[in-house]
């Protein structure tokens, strides 16, 4: 599967704006995570922008949907991938693959969520402004704290560092991202 591909799926089962901004910065998060590991950055690129994908449509059978289509195409490292983005549906955590889209989802989506109630934006966010919300539990109240520990965790990253890569994967794209 090539990203254009990866790219008419997204678009058929997903409509929202800040879905469609979540599925891109994800993507372009897992795209620059890919080399640190030796891996595939399209690989990594699609499986971000993916993950959500049949969300907005089926959010009853989220993953399900996208999991089978992907499975239909012979895609299985990246259904798999999508399959375990989120540690309660205990799917086991196989590749890198799979430990870094859990731990750049919900992460990802909260330092937008940061960057949104700064005059800067993105600018000038930082890891430690990050680390502060992340303990203020009425902040982005829906985000999992425990999925973002645990993606890390499994990962094996250093949270500071880990953060701050994502920052500025983002800030290179800001403009797009609006943020």
């Amino acid at each position: 599967m090539n990203r254009k591909e990866a790219k008419e799926i997204l678009t058929s089962m997903t409509d929202g704006e800040s879905l469609l901004r979540h599925a891109r910065t994800v993507e372009l998060v897992m795209e620059a995570y890919a080399p640190k590991f030796g891996e595939d950055p399209e690989e990594w690129a699609i499986t971000g922008m993916l993950h959500d994908a049949d969300y907005e449509k089926y959010p009853e059978e989220h993953p399900n949907r996208i999991v089978a289509m992907l499975r239909e195409k012979g895609e299985e490292k990246i259904a798999h991938a999508i399959s375990a983005h989120y540690t309660k549906w205990n799917i086991s955590y196989d590749t890198t693959l799979d430990k870094a889209l859990l731990a750049c989802d919900e992460l990802t989506g909260f330092i937008v969520a940061c960057s949104q109630v700064r005059p800067e934006g993105i600018s000038t966010l930082t890891a430690k402004s990050v680390k502060k919300k992340l303990k203020q539990v009425s902040f982005a109240a829906k985000v999992e704290r425990d999925e973002i520990a645990k993606g890390v965790e499994l990962l094996g990253v250093d949270q500071t560092d880990h953060i701050t890569f994502i920052i500025d994967v983002l800030k290179e794209h800001k403009e797009e991202l609006n943020i």
